[in-house]
């Protein structure tokens, strides 16, 4: 603790501790200019003694930025989110910053709000995770202060930032391939996303570049297949439980009925299967499920259930990574990202009882 008692440790205490210029302690303390490993640890070793905290206020005015990272996400409270965040925590806390999470809760408005609140707190960098491509303003105000921007998950082509995503189209891809090859025609796929009032399906007015690319890559696969009505066989809107049931209803209803069902996350992925078994449905034999994203329920069913595996603690990780890396002057030019998934074969995909045409 501090010798003066009762009061804060300061640069100065830590400087005298420490046997070394206060303008050294002050450069380690800061994160700042050049100083050698031993003076490093020599200041942070006697910082942890005497209880000194850097004033992050003072820091800001006299840097013009924080040791603190943004991260805006969709939905803090989905597990692929939460992973994510964890990577960056995990990286930001090594490499000597914090972290300020913000949840847009998948709504464009509240991400708006959210990055200008965080860029009124002078964060040194932000981690996004768009809402919608299409509408990115906000995004482009962060570039134009100077701020330094990760998207993470979701990307903008064209958007002058980094950015770390999964293989959505491939994998989609993919999936539809091993479907078909096991004589599956009938295949819908299931999205929380929204495109526009008009149900005509359309991937280019679809506002998120994962749910985009899955589609786009469903519906060549289907093509490729021989598929002529694939499109009808995407339904959006899936984002409560009521809406859920209602595809589930309508895809067992149809004639002939679904035969396959892919989920695009791990909420949809629950209830759907929840509700193939409300309807008496032998999964896999009455109809095959695959759920994107390896969640923890997803492998204590009964059938465990088939998914798509997406790293999304490496995801985190790696974005907050970039970022900092920018944030340290360490890098130039943006980069774009791509980390592979890869399926993990349980017991929900199997031949349809009926090779329906």
């Amino acid at each position: 603790m501090n010798d003066k008692k009762g009061k804060p440790a300061t640069v100065a205490d830590v400087a005298r501790r420490a046997r070394v210029s206060k303008a050294t302690a002050a450069r380690v303390l800061g994160g700042y200019g050049v100083f050698s490993e031993q003076a490093r640890n020599t200041v942070l070793s006697a910082a942890e003694e005497l209880g000194y905290y850097p004033n992050e206020m003072a820091r800001s005015i006299s840097t013009g930025r924080t040791g603190l990272i943004g991260i805006v996400v969709g939905d803090i409270e989905n597990a692929f989110f939460s992973l994510t965040v964890r990577g960056v925590t995990d990286v930001a806390r090594d490499r000597g910053f914090n972290v300020t999470i913000a949840n847009s809760g998948e709504s464009l408005s509240q991400e708006r709000e959210m990055v200008r609140v965080l860029q009124r707190q002078r964060v040194a960098g932000l981690i996004v995770s768009p809402t919608n491509l299409h509408q990115i303003d906000h995004l482009q105000s962060v570039i134009r202060a100077g701020t330094p921007l990760v998207t993470v998950d979701r990307y903008v082509a064209g958007l002058q930032a980094d950015s770390v995503r999964g293989d959505d189209y491939e994998r989609m891809s993919d999936m539809v391939d091993r479907l078909t090859a096991l004589g599956h025609r009938r295949i819908a796929y299931i999205t929380a996303v929204e495109q526009t009032e008009d149900r005509a399906i359309d991937p280019d007015r679809v506002p998120v570049s994962t749910v985009r690319d899955r589609m786009l890559g469903f519906l060549e696969a289907a093509s490729r297949a021989g598929i002529q009505d694939a499109a009808s066989w995407i339904l959006d809107g899936a984002n409560n439980d009521a809406a859920i049931e209602r595809h589930v209803i309508d895809l067992l209803d149809a004639n002939p009925p679904c035969s396959a069902i892919l989920a695009s996350d791990s909420t949809i992925g629950a209830r759907v299967f929840l509700s193939l078994k409300a309807r008496g449905m032998d999964i896999p034999r009455d109809v095959s499920l695959v759920s994107w994203f390896d969640a923890d329920w997803t492998r204590v069913t009964s059938p465990p259930v088939t998914v798509v595996d997406q790293p999304t603690y490496l995801f985190g990780k790696v974005a907050a990574n970039l970022l900092i890396d920018r944030i340290e002057g360490r890098t130039d030019e943006t980069s774009s990202t791509i980390i592979p998934s890869a399926m993990i074969e349980r017991g929900t995909v199997a031949a349809p009882r009926i090779n329906n045409t």
